[in-house]
């Protein structure tokens, strides 16, 4: 069948330069508003990220929405993660209170969870997972969010882990922090492909094979 190609959709010129625009043009917001993003467009964004690619269908991701008080359930198993073994009364308040903060940095924020469902290992889950999360950050573009995906210690502490029912096998992905931009969106470069990519175009053991010949 060679030279035969088999277009799955139909994709315009327009489409396409719409979605590579979007791609380039997404950005981390790590400041934001008060003002709760509409259920309605939430949803919206769960509904993207479900479309990510997952290996035998497995659907690993699972997603846990808070907002308003909820985000203080959150913030109390962080200031319990990162005060344990403090034993400085100072420094233990100075974190506590520092943690109990962090949830209330966006009026939305989404808890990502890979639960690996035993059909592929671990780590394909959650990259799985982290696929749906990008997904989501793209749809949040498309409404002008300002959106955050963090991670850091609390993803693994097991205050938070037991707070949100994580299994053993399970891995929180990331905190999605959402609401509306308080700030500019920043600017960013990336590194040019030509420096992180290698074209491989014939089989390097024989090519070495030839120069030993």
């Amino acid at each position: 069948m060679k030279g035969i190609h088999i277009h799955m959709t139909d994709v315009t010129d327009t489409t396409r330069e719409s979605v590579l625009a979007l791609i380039r043009n997404r950005r981390s917001i790590g400041r934001v508003t008060d003002e709760v993003p509409p259920r309605a467009v939430i949803e919206e964004l769960l509904e993207a990220a479900i479309w990510a690619p997952n290996h035998n269908m497995s659907e690993p991701w699972r997603f846990i929405v808070l907002s308003g008080d909820a985000r203080n359930a959150l913030g109390r198993a962080m200031a319990e993660a990162e005060t344990a073994g403090v034993d400085d009364p100072e420094k233990a308040e100075k974190a506590r209170t520092r943690a109990l903060a962090k949830p209330l940095r966006a009026p939305c924020v989404i808890v990502a969870i890979s639960e690996p469902q035993g059909h592929n290992p671990a780590i394909e889950e959650h990259t799985a997972t982290a696929a749906a999360i990008q997904n989501l950050l793209l749809a949040a573009e498309t409404h002008g969010l300002g959106v955050m995906w963090r991670t850091g210690g609390a993803t693994y502490a097991p205050q938070v882990r037991d707070l949100f029912g994580v299994s053993e096998e399970g891995q929180i992905i990331g905190f999605i922090y959402i609401g509306y931009p308080a700030i500019e969106k920043p600017t960013r470069d990336r590194t040019p492909i030509e420096e992180i990519t290698a074209w491989w175009d014939s089989d390097p053991a024989a090519s070495e094979q030839e120069v030993q010949e």
